[in-house]
């Protein structure tokens, strides 16, 4: 079974061929009392995908925030990480749990 780095990183680079995505590494913890990372919780991958906006900015395109939290086949999302997927979509981002390169890329395809 492959590690949840290995995956992070296979993700990212598939990803990373998709026309209007990015996704960065989010690296959350604290080192001698100093917190570095987004915040408690936040996702493994992060970033944005393009998306062109309808109606009255028809042509205009935004920066939709995204966040993807790896796991492998058995591995489960904290609490925190999974208040945080939730808050990311309540506010019409794009967050989920992914555990496989194909559902990183379904996900951003569709979305």
């Amino acid at each position: 079974m492959k590690s949840e780095t290995a995956l992070q990183n296979e993700i990212r680079l598939a990803v990373g061929k998709l026309k209007d995505t990015r996704l960065f590494r989010n690296n959350v913890g604290m080192i001698n009392g100093v917190q570095f990372g987004l915040c408690v919780g936040s996702s493994d991958l992060i970033g944005f995908q393009s998306v062109t906006v309808t109606s009255e900015m028809v042509g205009q395109k935004i920066a939709v925030f995204t966040a993807l939290e790896v796991k492998t086949q058995t591995g489960k999302a904290s609490e925190p990480q999974t208040k945080f997927l939730s808050m990311v979509k309540k506010f019409g981002g794009i967050g989920a749990v992914v555990r496989s390169v194909d559902d990183a890329v379904e996900l951003l395809k569709i979305t």
